[in-house]
């Protein structure tokens, strides 16, 4: 499933990763479009998060990995810390401070991989960004 998403100035073409994580990008769907905003991450390295608190989207671990690629975005359930979206503009290695995490991988970014290091500098630097997820029109 094919997927737009906003983030500050930039838009990104994605696919929902329905094969690797079902149960996850299922529950992702149902927020659909999802608005939010993105802050740099404090731990994990080159990426910017959506902290969601103790939001519960009702699913386990699945596709799950510590070290998303660039343009990878990962939900990190909820547990030994906060649930949150994360995604990955350059290294990671997804931790807080209670150690290392693992988060699902769900969607993968297509298009404008050469924009992603601007979003993590642009949030770096002048603070949160917005960001909107929705399905695309073909």
């Amino acid at each position: 499933m094919k997927l737009k998403i906003a983030a500050g100035p930039y838009t990104f073409d994605a696919v929902l990763e329905t094969e690797k994580a079902p149960k996850t990008s299922e529950a992702f769907l149902k927020q659909m479009p999802y608005t939010s905003q993105v802050v740099h991450v404090r731990w994990s390295g080159e990426g910017v998060w959506v902290p969601l608190g103790d939001t519960d989207f009702g699913v386990g671990y699945e596709n799950h990995t510590s070290h998303p690629a660039p343009g990878h975005i990962i939900l990190y359930p909820g547990g030994i810390s906060e649930t949150e979206i994360l995604l990955a503009y350059g290294g990671v290695d997804f931790s807080s401070k209670m150690g290392q995490l693992a988060g699902n991988h769900f969607i993968t970014i297509t298009s404008n991989l050469d924009k992603l290091p601007e979003i993590g500098r642009l949030t770096l630097w002048e603070g949160a960004q917005d960001i909107r997820f929705e399905v695309a029109e073909d």
